[in-house]
């Protein structure tokens, strides 16, 4: 399979739902779906209110890359970009803090991820399931 990628940009908005769905449209396991949404779900919220200032007059950009061993999600926001020392997916020392579990989260729903250099774009990976072609033919039979 070669690697094909689709492009999704959208007001900013915390509606994500619909587009949640569609992003993980290429993700077969329904338990590996349910982690990626719980990311996802944070990655654009994040997005949308921190990146974007929940400014509807601002776009969210969403590049999903489908290659035979990765879904490699690309989620850009117009703001000013997150610090790199803000950037770590460690839970906050205190329990009653107001933020912060959501950069946990994304690191422990993908098996990368990675930050442009400016902060304003985030890259999360998900390896896929590989299937021999053994396995693959059985299937088909």
């Amino acid at each position: 399979m070669p690697h094909r990628w689709a492009d999704f940009i959208t007001p900013s908005t915390l509606q994500l739902a619909p587009l949640v769905e569609l992003l993980l449209e290429p993700v077969g396991c329904a338990i590996r779906q349910a982690e990626l949404q719980l990311g996802l779900q944070e990655a654009l919220v994040n997005a949308v209110r921190h990146g974007n200032g929940c400014d509807p007059g601002k776009c969210l950009r969403v590049r999903r890359i489908v290659t035979p061993r990765w879904v490699v999600w690309q989620v850009q926001d117009e703001g000013p970009g997150l610090p790199p020392d803000a950037r770590q997916g460690c839970l906050p020392c205190e329990q009653d803090a107001l933020s912060g579990r959501g950069l946990f989260l994304i690191h422990h729903c993908f098996d990368d991820v990675r930050w442009s250099s400016r902060g304003n774009r985030l890259q999360l990976a998900a390896r896929r399931a590989v299937v021999s072609g053994r396995d693959a033919d059985s299937r088909h039979r």
